[in-house]
């Protein structure tokens, strides 16, 4: 296996240095609304589900690479707060379909809203980081060993 050169450990980081950029901030917007990062996370989940998909635990839990238990921890402080709501399904009982209340989705809309601010300015960085990544990483493909 080929090592990597200087230039392609430079542009992962840089890759990695804007992502974790915008991960900071997504992290600092939600705790300045008073909610844990996972918290937005998992409301943005139920809304942004395809709509072939149905917002039950293990479908969130999947989605946000969480135990079930971990998940539905999440959506009983969710469910405290007033951000989301819970009703069992109607072809399977045992099945729990979670909704966002018109708070929640308040919340998600004021967060969301500030996360397109935020990708109007870290949106071209990411992408030029990614886009310089792959140039180099294409490079290094066609280059003999």
């Amino acid at each position: 296996m080929k090592d990597l050169s200087l230039a392609e450990y430079r542009a992962l980081a840089e890759f990695r240095y804007q992502i974790r950029r915008f991960v900071y901030f997504s992290e600092e917007q939600a705790r300045s609304c008073g909610i844990e990062p996972q918290q937005h996370q998992l409301l943005l989940a139920i809304r942004g589900l395809p709509e072939d998909k149905r917002s039950t635990i293990g479908e969130l839990a999947a989605r946000m690479h969480l135990r079930h238990h971990s998940t539905v921890e999440l959506v009983d402080r969710l469910e405290a707060r007033g951000a989301v709501s819970r009703e069992s399904s109607g072809e399977d009982r045992r099945e729990v379909i979670v909704h966002l209340t018109r708070s929640g989705i308040g919340l998600l809309r004021r967060l969301s809203l500030s996360h397109r601010d935020e990708l109007d300015h870290a949106g071209p960085r990411l992408a030029s980081a990614l886009k310089t990544l792959r140039a180099i990483q294409r490079k290094a493909e066609v280059q003999p060993a």
